[in-house]
């Protein structure tokens, strides 16, 4: 059974009508399928698609997003990767069921793989705690990822997220240390990594695993700070305003793409990834091998600082930045002043011990 968006009316009466045609035994008086009919429905549908699609509102892309039928990390993990191994355990803890880990083979190559699963039906979903990851998750992914770079393999992540377990256990085992120490790890790794936000990309929960090299998005996920009915409960106090708000944060990936926050968007079928899995696993198979090779002739200090001028780039009229050096606009400049306060309290310092070292002296002889 399909499931469609409340934006998606008219097609779901013109499929309906099509799956009649189709099957045309179940209505009184048809002997055969009236192909002419379909194909002409079939291409009003397909208008009808592509007239919906680009002209999606900011608030009816987060319901994309979040589209209960759109493919899964573990669906791209199972199709794109051969030889998937699944590690588990974090060694402090315990095992967290909503990140899926391990080393495989993309195009014969090894790649650790690390995906936030949402699960399919309500029993995964719940096992799978809905893609919100808990502590011990985000210090499984560290280890694995440590693991990574000192066998030198490159890291895949697929992000889908509304954010991190925000529940009373994960914040006693340390949930905001975990976060922050798996963006350290990522910064600090010097493989080439990839992140691809598949659906949702919610508040540090996902940021934790797309502080990389190469960000991509697909064309109807998201990627904010927070959610819009988090954000308009916050400045409108009225969840209902989450248009307003979606609007506000830019979390669509044609602005997050104009802002240079993100490096690729990565196109979807026609009517959302959903309606076409084998296309969409075509496009981001073909998205992950372009951006394995741009990094293949890189040496590790160069992949360093081509993320970390990345992200000290974002916010700046400069954009993206291509050169392996800092450029001077990133780099702290000390005027006149500041330099001769730090040699004077450099010299004061030294001043200090002598005039101690003098004193001690003094003692010494005096009381012999």
């Amino acid at each position: 059974m399909k499931n469609y968006l409340n934006f998606e009316s008219e097609i779901k009466n013109l499929e309906v009508e099509i799956d009649k045609l189709k099957d045309p035994y179940n209505q009184e008086g048809l002997s055969e399928v009236d192909t002419q009919n379909i194909s002409k429905l079939q291409n009003e549908i397909d208008s009808r698609l592509k007239d919906i699609y680009s002209n999606l509102d900011p608030w009816q892309t987060t319901l994309v997003a979040r589209h209960e039928d759109r493919p899964k990390a573990k669906h791209f993990i199972d199709n794109l990767f051969e030889d998937f191994i699944s590690l588990s355990g974090d060694r402090f803890y315990g095992e967290d069921q909503s990140v899926l880990c391990g080393f495989a083979k993309f195009e014969s190559k090894s790649v650790l793989v690390i995906g936030q699963e949402k699960g399919d039906d309500l029993e995964t979903r719940i096992e799978r705690n809905f893609g919100m990851m808990r502590p011990e998750g985000y210090r499984k992914t560290i280890r694995l990822m440590k693991l990574a770079n000192k066998f030198k393999i490159p890291v895949i992540s697929f992000v889908d997220t509304p954010g991190a377990y925000p529940g009373v256990g994960a914040e006693e085992r340390g949930q905001a240390e975990a976060i922050a120490r798996s963006i350290e790890c990522c910064m600090k790794l010097t493989v080439p990594t990839i992140s691809i936000i598949i659906g949702e990309g919610g508040s540090g929960g996902a940021i934790a695993l797309a502080s990389s090299n190469k960000v991509l998005m697909l064309e109807n996920a998201i990627y904010s700070v927070i959610s819009p009915e988090g954000c308009a409960t916050i400045l409108w106090r009225d969840p209902k305003k989450t248009l307003e708000a979606a609007k506000a944060m830019k979390l669509s990936s044609k602005d997050l793409f104009d802002l240079k926050i993100i490096d690729e968007i990565i196109s979807e079928p026609l009517g959302g990834a959903h309606r076409d899995k084998d296309l969409i696993l075509d496009n981001v198979r073909n998205s992950i091998r372009k951006n394995l090779d741009f990094f293949s002739n890189m040496g590790k200090e160069e992949i360093l600082l081509q993320r970390k001028n990345k992200f000290l780039s974002i916010g700046r009229n400069q954009g993206f930045v291509h050169s392996s050096k800092l450029s001077d606009n990133l780099m702290m400049k000390t005027n006149i002043i500041d330099k001769f306060v730090n040699k004077f309290y450099f010299l004061k310092k030294y001043l200090i011990y002598f005039l101690f070292l003098a004193i001690l002296v003094t003692i010494f002889f005096a009381s012999s």
